[in-house]
Formats: C-alpha cells, sequence, structure tokens
C-alpha cells in the first residue's frame, strides 16, 4: 500500500445501529474522521504528527448500501492533494469489496499550540505522504 493510502477495520456497534436497523448515516463520517486521522498518525513523522491536528472543512458523502451490525467493513482512504494548509481525501467505506459510502472530504491542518491553519510542505507532502509534485505544488 502507498503511503498516501490507508484502510483500517470498522467494529459496528449496537449503539450505531439507528431505527431502521442498519448503522445510522451520521455514523460513517465518524469513520472517515477515523481513517483520515489514522493515515496522518501512521505516515507523518512523530513530531510534525504531534505538533499539528485537523478540523473537517467539507464532506461529500454518497450512500450506496447499507451497513449492518455483523458486517465486517473496512474504510479505505487516499490523500490525493495538499494544497496549502489544506488536504483532499477520498475515502470509500466496504464490505467485502462492496461500496457501502464514498465521501470526498477537505481537511484543514492546524498548529496544535495556535489553532491557526498550517500549511504542509511540499517536502512533507512528497516525501512522506506519496504525493506527486504536481499534486503537492502549492503546498510551500
Amino acid at each position: 500500500m502507498s503511503t498516501n493510502t490507508h484502510a483500517i477495520p470498522i467494529t459496528i456497534t449496537p449503539d450505531d445501529i439507528d431505527f431502521m436497523g442498519h448503522v445510522n448515516n451520521a455514523r460513517y463520517l465518524g469513520w472517515v474522521q477515523d481513517v483520515v486521522l489514522a493515515h496522518w498518525h501512521r505516515f507523518a513523522p512523530a513530531e510534525t504528527a504531534a505538533a499539528h491536528l485537523w478540523v473537517a472543512l467539507k464532506h461529500e458523502i454518497t450512500y450506496r448500501r447499507p451497513a449492518f451490525l455483523s458486517d465486517d467493513v473496512v474504510a479505505r482512504t487516499m490523500l490525493e492533494k495538499v494544497a496549502g494548509a489544506r488536504s483532499f481525501y477520498n475515502t470509500v467505506i466496504e464490505r467485502g469489496g462492496e461500496v457501502l459510502a464514498e465521501v470526498q472530504s477537505v481537511w484543514c491542518c492546524i498548529d496544535s499550540e495556535t489553532h491557526r491553519p498550517a500549511r504542509i510542505c511540499r517536502d512533507l507532502a512528497e516525501t512522506h505522504f506519496g504525493i506527486p509534485k504536481k499534486a503537492a505544488a502549492t503546498a510551500d
């Protein structure tokens, strides 16, 4: 798996289930946050990861199929582009290769002390996250 992709298993709990007997749609956004943050912490150098936080700016989600309590679900994300303090992710929630939801999201990197936006340097995007130069061109 390249450094611009990351996947995590999802454990569905009874609290995730709504009145219709399947996972509540809002829970999918929590899974997106979990996999995006796991991606950052897996590939960013430890000191960089500790010095930065992430906030979601935008999510666009397309629900394809419902998930249920007994399902084995995986959240797979790909960092597509870095532009200044913003990162653009494409996340797929799947069950056995079947797409349950697709999410396009934009995240803002912030300094953990000042809580101000923090630019992602081009070298970090290219070296640690495998972002090609053209997709990280505006990072510096």
